[in-house]
């Protein structure tokens, strides 16, 4: 998936007025780097594309674990996830990813720029003086995964947290292999916990990747700024499937209020699908 035609704008619904504005350039319009200056604190974003019936993730069809439906990801909502990821200090992933990223399973969220489609995003980095990538920080009770050759010999740092009960010989493991350590909870990372020592790294603009149980986490510990949301106009059924967010019942309930929303009438075959985004009510 790559660059996407400026002609085949989108709708723009929310905020009025709206109308017809290009695609490309759309989240970077978002500022968000801008925002998470003017909150004074890191400002923690995420992303998921999901279907009418609550699907982000069914299972795989080779082989054991979940992955996003192809009858709902497309190239335009791919660039968009890649004008988030550029204008971020730090990728959030998990252990599970790099796995899956060793054994060639999944998208490419590490080497983005390799791709000449996305020479543009790399070049807004440039221009704002900021490295051409941002860092990794990896979720993982286990320590059970690889890190891989494009990442240790990058200038990126990797930046693994676990918990007080990991494996010491696996955490040490991972910083043999250029990895930083941080136990960040006792028994399961905290996700308030998680932030602070990505605060404390220098890290302002924090873009989780992942699935809906490390989402959960940073709900929990009251750790998020802002969501976007791409509901693709497809109905998948099935079972089992991944949803948002997937964990105990959040006491109290996370309100957010919608920041902004579009139409892209081009995707998935004429279907099209809605780009939402919302922002939580600071209490």
């Amino acid at each position: 998936m790559g660059r996407v035609s400026e002609k085949k704008n989108v709708i723009q619904l929310y905020p009025l007025p709206g109308g017809e504005v290009p695609l490309e350039g759309l989240y970077l319009s978002h500022d968000i780097r801008g925002a998470a200056a003017e909150a004074g604190h890191a400002y923690v974003y995420t992303n998921y594309v999901v279907s009418l019936d609550g699907r982000i993730a069914i299972p795989r069809a080779d082989r054991p674990g979940m992955t996003v439906p192809k009858a709902i990801a497309n190239e335009r909502d791919w660039r968009l996830f890649q004008e988030l990821a550029i204008q971020a200090d730090v990728i959030i992933t998990s252990g599970r990813y790099l796995r899956d990223y060793a054994s060639g399973h999944v998208q490419e969220i590490l080497t983005v720029y390799d791709d000449p489609a996305f020479t543009d995003l790399k070049q807004w980095r440039l221009d704002r003086n900021l490295p051409p990538q941002p860092d990794l920080a990896v979720i993982s009770g286990s320590l059970d995964f690889p890190i891989p050759h494009a990442l240790r010999e990058s200038d990126r740092r990797v930046l693994i947290f676990t918990t007080e009960a990991a494996d010491r010989a696996r955490a040490a493991a991972m910083r043999s292999q250029g990895g930083e350590v941080y136990a960040v909870g006792e028994e399961k990372v905290d996700g308030a916990r998680l932030v602070d020592q990505l605060t404390a790294l220098g890290h302002r603009t924090i873009y989780n990747s992942t699935g809906p149980k490390v989402f959960h986490l940073l709900l929990a510990g009251g750790a998020l700024d802002r969501l976007y949301l791409t509901h693709a106009n497809r109905l998948l059924g099935g079972q089992p499937y991944s949803t948002v967010v997937e964990g105990d019942l959040l006491t109290p309930p996370i309100d957010m209020t919608l920041h902004s929303a579009y139409y892209d009438p081009h995707a998935l075959g004429g279907a099209g699908q809605m780009f939402v985004v919302y922002l939580k009510i600071q209490n």
